[in-house]
C-alpha cells in the first residue's frame, strides 16, 4: 500500500450492497475504493462505478475476474432497479469510453468452453489527463461537464480507443461499435452469450474458408499481425471493401517496402554503439540451388539485408570472401564483431581469410549447427540409438490409433508425450525427456482397466507397449540418456533465443554440459569419450576469444571463481582488447579498469550492484553500474550483446527460387522488395513472439520418424477419423519451460580439468588411440547390465 494511505471503515449511513464487496483507502484528501476480490484500485466514479466493476458492466472500467456467482447476481440486480435514472445523458456530446474486455474466463458464467478473444480497437490512446469530449461534430470540447466523463485515467493508458482529430467519419461517433468476446455476456442482455458465439462462428467461418481457399497454413493464425489485422477490420465498421490485386501488389507493396526500409535504415546507429553480427546461412531450395542469406543481429533486433544465388559449381572461397567483403563493407566494418556462418569446409576457410582483411572482426560457425552434429553423433551410437527406436516403436503406435492416442492424452492431462524441435536431433532428446516425464501417467495408462479391456492392448505392438512402459531397464537408459543430452538442448535453446543475447552464458553453458557429463559417468575414460565427441564439433568455438570475454564480462559467472581466472579465459580477453579496440591508448585505459571490475571497486561494490549481477541482463548491468570504467563499459555493451547463431532464415520459409527464376528485370525487382519486406517483417514478429503450442501430427518434420513410419497401421485402425481425436493442451506442469535458462547455470567454475584439456595434447593423441577400445567394452558393459535387469524383471 502507497505511504500515507489508511483504511477507513464504511459508515452505517453506507447502505448499498457493494459496500460490502470493497475497502475504502484513505489517500491524503481523496478516498479511494479497492475490490475484495480482484484488488482493483478505483480512484474516483464512487460506488455505482464499483458495484459496475462486481456486476461485470462494460464501460466505465475492468471487470472483476474473481466476483462470486451470488456477488455478481446481486450486483448486476441493483443495477437494474437503477436503470431508469442512469439513462438521464445529455444528447449534445458523445462520450468517449473504453470497453476493454476481461482477459480471462469468468467463473459466473458456467460454460466450460467459453473462450475469452478480445477484439480491440487499435487506435491512438487519448493523453491520461485530458478532459476532452468527442462532439457529433467532430470537435474536441473542454470538460466543463467532467463529472459525465466515464474514463478513468488508468483505462485511458490503453490504446482501445477511439482516434481523436484528423477525419472522423461520423457514423462511428453516433454509434460505437461493440466489441465481440467470445463467452461474455453482455451487460444489458444476459442472453447475449448465445449471440456472442452465433457472431464468432460466423467469424471463424470466414476465416476458415479464406485461409482453406488459398492454401495457406494453419500457423498463419500464430503471426503477430493476424490479430491487428482483425482489429484494424473491427475498427472500421460492418462494411469494409478488401483491397484489390493490384492495389496490394503496387501501392500497399510500396509502403510496406518503404516502411520496413526506414526502420531498418535507423538499425545503423544502433550497430554504431552495440555493435553487431554479420549471419550467413548456406541452404538449398526446393529445386536445388543454392543460397547465401545475409543477416545483421544487434541486441535490438534482427535485419534481413538481402538473399544471393550462388552460381553453380562454384564453392571456391576467394569467390565467397569477396562477397562477405562486400556485406562487410555495406554494413561498417566497424560495426561488426563477428562473421558467423556454417562450418562447412569453404565457409569455414572464406571466413578465415576474412579476418585476414578485416583484422578487427572474428569468424565463428554457428553455434546451433554445432550442437545439432553433436546430438546427431550422440544418436548413432548404438545403446543411445537403440533407447530411441524402442522409444519411436512406442509412439508410432500410439499415434496412428485414435482410441490409444485419446486414452494417452486421458491420463498425460492432455499433454503429447512426442515433442517437436528445432531440428530432428533435438526433438529427438527433447522427446525422450518429455517421456520421462509422463512415466507415472504412461504407466498408469497401461496397467489401467480401460486399457486392459481396448481391443489394441492384445495387438502385438500393444502388448509391446506393456512390456516397454514397464521395463525399469528402459526407463533407466531413458534417464541416463537425458542426463547426457539435456545440457545441451539447454545449450541450444540458450544460443538459439531472441530475447538474451547468448554471448555472455555460451562459455558457461558448455562447462556445464562438459562437468554434468563428467558427473554423470565418473569414469574418466567414459567421459573423456563423450567429451571428444563434444570437441570435435564445438572445438573451432572453444578458442573464440568472444566466448572467453563473454563469460569474464557476465558478473553473474565472474564474481563466482575462486582465486585465479584461468589463463584461456584471460587469453580470450586480452585477444578481444586488441582485435576490437584498435586505439592502443584505450587499450591500456581498458586494462587498468579491469583491476577495478576485479576488486568490485566503486559503484562495482555497491549492494544495488551485487544484488542485480543475478537479475539484470549483463549488459544492462555494465550500462547502469559501469559508469566509473567507461572504456570497458563500452567494450562489455558491444560483446555482450552479440548472438552466437546464424539459424535465422530457414525458419522464415522464404521462396527465394520464385525470385531467382524471373527473367523480368522490373518483376524481379518487385519480387526483391517483397522478399526483403516479408523476411523483415517476420523476423520483426518473431523477436515478441510468445510461444505456440505444436501438434505433433501436424507436418512437423522433425518428429516425422516418431509419429509416421514405414509400418503404417491404417489396416486395423479403429475408425480413422480425425475428427474424433481429443485435441491437445499445453499443460504447464511439462511443457512450461524455465523462463531463463540460464539461471539453472548456477555458480562455481573450478574444475580445471575442463579449463585446461585443450593444453593437455599428449594425454589427447593417447586418449584418441585407446578411445574406440574403452567405448566398447563402456558398451558391453551396458548391453550385459540391461540383459540383467530384464532377466531379473522376468524372474520377478
Amino acid at each position: 500500500m502507497a505511504s500515507g494511505s489508511e483504511m477507513v471503515s464504511a459508515t452505517k449511513q453506507k447502505t448499498d450492497p457493494a459496500w460490502k464487496h470493497c475497502q475504502m483507502v484513505k489517500n491524503e484528501n481523496s478516498v479511494h475504493l479497492t475490490c475484495l476480490y480482484c484488488a482493483k484500485v478505483f480512484k474516483g466514479g464512487g460506488i455505482h462505478r464499483m458495484k459496475e466493476h462486481l456486476a461485470g458492466h462494460k464501460g466505465n472500467g475492468s471487470i472483476c475476474l474473481r466476483v462470486p456467482q451470488d456477488v455478481w447476481q446481486s450486483m448486476r440486480e441493483s443495477l437494474e432497479k437503477l436503470e431508469p435514472r442512469r439513462k438521464r445523458k445529455s444528447k449534445g456530446d458523445v462520450v468517449v469510453s473504453n470497453s476493454n474486455p476481461p482477459t480471462d474466463a469468468l467463473a459466473y458464467q458456467g460454460d466450460p468452453d467459453a473462450r475469452i478473444e478480445p477484439v480491440s480497437v487499435l487506435t491512438d490512446p487519448i493523453e491520461p489527463n485530458s478532459s476532452s469530449f468527442i462532439t457529433e461534430q467532430g470537435r474536441i470540447t473542454k470538460s466543463k461537464v467532467r463529472r459525465k466523463r466515464q474514463v478513468d485515467n488508468s483505462a485511458m493508458e490503453t490504446s482501445d480507443m477511439m482516434p481523436i482529430g484528423g477525419n472522423l467519419d461520423n457514423s462511428l461517433l453516433e454509434t460505437p461499435r461493440p466489441l465481440l468476446v467470445r463467452g461474455v455476456p453482455d451487460a444489458a442482455n444476459p442472453n447475449s452469450i448465445s449471440s456472442s458465439k452465433r457472431s464468432m462462428n460466423h467469424i471463424d467461418m470466414a476465416i476458415g474458408r479464406f485461409l482453406f481457399d488459398i492454401g495457406a497454413p494453419l500457423n498463419a493464425v500464430n503471426s503477430s499481425y493476424f490479430q491487428p489485422m482483425i482489429d484494424a477490420i473491427a475498427s472500421v465498421g460492418p462494411i469494409v471493401a478488401a483491397p484489390s490485386y493490384h492495389t496490394l501488389r503496387c501501392q500497399i507493396l510500396k509502403n510496406i517496402v518503404e516502411e520496413v526500409k526506414s526502420e531498418t535504415a535507423n538499425y545503423s546507429s544502433v550497430w554504431e554503439k552495440t555493435g553487431c553480427s554479420l549471419l550467413v546461412e548456406q541452404w538449398n531450395s526446393e529445386l536445388g540451388r543454392k543460397f547465401l542469406s545475409f543477416s545483421v543481429h544487434c541486441p535490438s533486433r534482427t535485419v534481413f539485408l538481402k538473399g544471393l544465388a550462388l552460381p553453380d559449381l562454384i564453392q571456391s572461397s576467394d569467390f565467397l570472401v569477396e562477397v562477405l567483403k562486400q556485406v562487410v563493407d555495406e554494413v561498417g566494418a566497424q560495426n561488426v564483431l563477428q562473421v558467423i556462418t556454417g562450418g562447412e569446409e569453404h565457409l569455414a576457410s572464406a571466413g578465415k581469410k576474412l579476418m585476414e582483411i578485416f583484422p578487427t572482426l572474428y569468424w565463428a560457425p554457428c553455434a546451433t549447427q554445432c550442437i545439432d552434429l553433436i546430438l546427431e553423433d550422440f544418436a548413432k551410437l548404438e545403446w543411445i540409438n537403440s533407447v530411441i527406436r524402442q522409444a519411436q516403436s512406442m509412439t508410432r503406435f500410439i499415434y496412428n490409433h485414435i482410441t490409444v492416442l485419446n486414452l494417452m492424452r486421458k491420463f498425460t492431462c492432455g499433454n503429447d508425450i512426442v515433442e517437436p524441435g528445432g531440428s530432428q536431433s533435438a526433438a529427438n532428446f527433447g522427446t525422450l525427456k518429455r517421456m520421462i516425464d509422463h512415466k507415472q501417467n504412461l504407466q498408469a495408462m497401461v496397467t489401467s482397466e480401460v486399457w486392459m479391456n481396448c481391443p489394441f492392448s492384445k495387438k502385438p505392438e500393444g502388448l509391446e507397449i506393456l512390456d516397454t512402459v514397464t521395463s525399469q531397464s528402459f526407463w533407466s537408459s531413458c534417464i541416463h540418456v537425458t542426463h547426457l543430452t539435456n545440457p545441451l538442448l539447454r545449450l541450444r535453446r540458450i544460443v538459439g533465443s531472441e530475447k538474451k543475447a547468448a554471448m555472455g552464458y555460451v562459455y558457461a553453458a558448455i562447462y556445464r554440459a562438459r562437468e554434468e557429463i563428467k558427473k554423470e559417468l565418473t569414469k574418466r575414460e567414459e567421459y573423456l569419450f563423450y567429451w571428444s565427441i563434444l570437441d570435435r564439433r564445438w572445438g573451432q568455438l572453444d578458442g573464440l576469444p568472444l566466448h572467453a570475454a563473454g563469460f569474464y564480462l557476465n558478473p553473474k559467472f565472474f564474481y563466482t571463481i575462486k582465486g585465479d581466472i584461468p589463463g584461456q579465459i584471460m587469453s580470450g580477453m586480452f585477444d578481444c582488447i586488441e582485435r576490437l579496440v584498435t586505439d592502443i591508448n584505450i587499450q591500456d585505459k581498458i586494462i587498468k579498469e579491469m583491476s577495478s571490475y576485479k576488486t568490485a571497486a566503486g559503484d562495482f561494490g555497491r549492494n544495488m550492484a551485487i544484488r542485480a549481477r543475478e537479475t539484470l541482463f549483463p549488459a544492462e548491468w555494465w550500462s547502469t553500474y559501469g559508469g566509473g570504467c567507461p572504456n570497458l563499459k563500452r567494450l562489455a555493451i558491444r560483446v555482450l550483446g552479440q548472438t552466437c547463431s546464424a539459424d535465422v532464415c530457414k525458419s522464415l520459409q522464404i521462396p527465394f527460387d520464385q525470385v531467382h527464376e524471373m527473367q523480368n528485370s522490373l518483376e524481379h525487382q518487385r519480387l526483391s522488395d517483397l522478399l526483403f519486406a516479408q523476411c523483415n517483417l517476420r523476423l520483426r514478429g518473431d523477436k515478441n513472439r510468445e510461444y505456440h503450442f505444436t501438434d505433433p501430427l501436424a507436418s512437423d518434420t522433425t518428429v516425422v520418424d516418431w509419429v509416421t513410419g514405414k509400418d503404417f497401421y491404417s489396416r486395423d485402425c479403429d475408425s480413422l477419423d480425425w475428427n474424433s481425436i481429443d485435441p491437445p493442451s499445453a499443460s504447464p506442469i511439462f511443457l512450461g519451460k524455465s523462463t531463463d535458462e540460464t539461471e539453472d547455470l548456477g555458480a562455481g567454475f573450478d574444475d580445471y580439468e575442463i579449463f585446461d584439456r585443450v593444453k593437455d595434447e599428449e594425454n589427447a593423441e593417447e586418449n584418441a588411440v585407446t578411445m574406440k577400445d574403452q567405448f566398447a567394452n563402456f558398451v558391453v558393459k551396458k548391453v550385459l547390465e540391461t540383459c540383467d535387469d530384464i532377466q531379473q524383471n522376468d524372474g520377478e
